[in-house]
């Protein structure tokens, strides 16, 4: 096979296209992994024969991960996992260095024939991955496989939320996550599609959000030390300066229609954000469909208030807040102003407008 290079993508706000790539080189050996942070090259010394029969398993492991905490546990997680799997695949190991850097390394790993890419952090990292799967709006593909082939998505989840994991009541034990890979169950896992002002379709596999959650995600970000308190002392800071707003919304391409005074409008593939909010609690990740849960006119106190059954899922019930099921839905401001954030997986996007839809079943998820 070829032995590919990998860029590093650096940004400071929305996903960027990766910048030139830097040459580098992982060859992994049978049986054991090397690790480097840069480009993924899947090929081997062993006869064509033998590399036919065996997978190639690549991990992507953000070491920053959970304040440093995700790179000491893939270090002691490691020869745990090449016991389990040795005897199934070769392991490759590579680890980020940069913001975006899994994207390139996913895209990369899949076009050298990868069978499976296996995200081991938090959400965060799991979000980049996902979007390695993908390039300009079009799934990525082996360029010397047949097109039968295709590449499998794994989740070691070792991050701050784990947010994603929740919606399958995963715990963050790794041993449970590398037994589930081991087992090789996978079904058909429906990812979400955005698109703003640029033209460039983005990827989700959790939960988007617009307005205050937005601004919260934002600024929770500053606050990662403090574990997932970060995500109430995001929420505070949001609601300095906030006010609900009114917002346009074509679902399915229908006619559009406008919500008075939204607080916050969440669109789910997975059941939970924000640190185990459970905001979309009826979503089904497998179901073709994306779930949006509008809040309207809420005040910071009232919002506090009711945060415990954000964290139950029972908001459903409450005064100003209503559920819809989706494939697709547009939100532009009634009144434009182009400052209402827009975030995905945690993730800052950018701002109003922006178009949300759903590919069902596009990628195979290892679960």
């Amino acid at each position: 096979m070829r032995s590919i290079a990998l860029g590093i993508g650096i940004s400071s706000g929305v996903m960027a296209t990766p910048a030139t790539p830097r040459p580098s080189l992982i060859l992994p050996r049978a049986s054991h992994s090397r690790s480097q942070t840069g480009a993924v090259g899947l090929a081997s010394g062993r006869s064509a024969a033998t590399v036919s029969s065996r997978r190639n398993f690549v991990f992507v492991v953000n070491p920053s991960g959970a304040n440093g905490r995700t790179g000491k546990q893939w270090k002691e997680l490691l020869p745990h996992l090449r016991t389990r799997l040795a005897d199934q695949c070769d392991i490759c190991e590579c680890i980020t260095s940069a913001p975006f850097h899994a994207i390139d390394i996913t895209r990369e790993a899949i076009k050298d024939g990868a069978d499976a890419v296996i995200a081991v952090g938090g959400d965060g990292t799991l979000h980049e991955v996902v979007n390695g799967f993908f390039c300009k709006g079009s799934p990525v593909h082996a360029l010397d496989q047949g097109p039968g082939h295709s590449a499998a998505l794994g989740l070691i989840p070792l991050g701050t939320g784990s947010d994603f994991a929740r919606t399958f009541n995963w715990t963050n034990d790794p041993h449970e996550a590398i037994d589930r890979i081991v087992r090789g169950v996978k079904s058909k896992l429906d990812i979400g599609m955005m698109e703003g002002t640029d033209g460039n379709p983005h990827f989700f596999v959790n939960v988007a959000d617009i307005h205050l959650s937005a601004k919260a995600g934002y600024f929770a970000s500053m606050y990662k030390r403090f574990g997932n308190l970060c995500y109430v002392f995001g929420t505070l800071r949001a609601f300095w300066g906030h006010s609900n707003r009114d917002l346009k919304i074509k679902v399915n391409g229908g006619e559009w229609r406008t919500i008075h005074k939204v607080t916050a409008l969440c669109i789910g593939n997975a059941k939970y954000f924000g640190g185990g909010m459970k905001i979309t609690p009826t979503v089904d990740p497998f179901s073709g469909d994306l779930e949006v849960v509008i809040l309207q006119d809420f005040k910071w106190y009232g919002f506090l208030f009711e945060l415990h059954r954000l964290y139950r899922g029972t908001h459903l019930s409450v005064t100003g807040v209503s559920s819809i099921r989706v494939q697709s839905i547009e939100v532009v401001e009634k009144e434009v102003s182009a400052d209402i954030f827009v975030q995905s997986d945690g993730e800052h996007f950018g701002f109003l407008p922006t178009k949300f839809s759903v590919l069902p079943g596009a990628v195979d998820f290892f679960c």
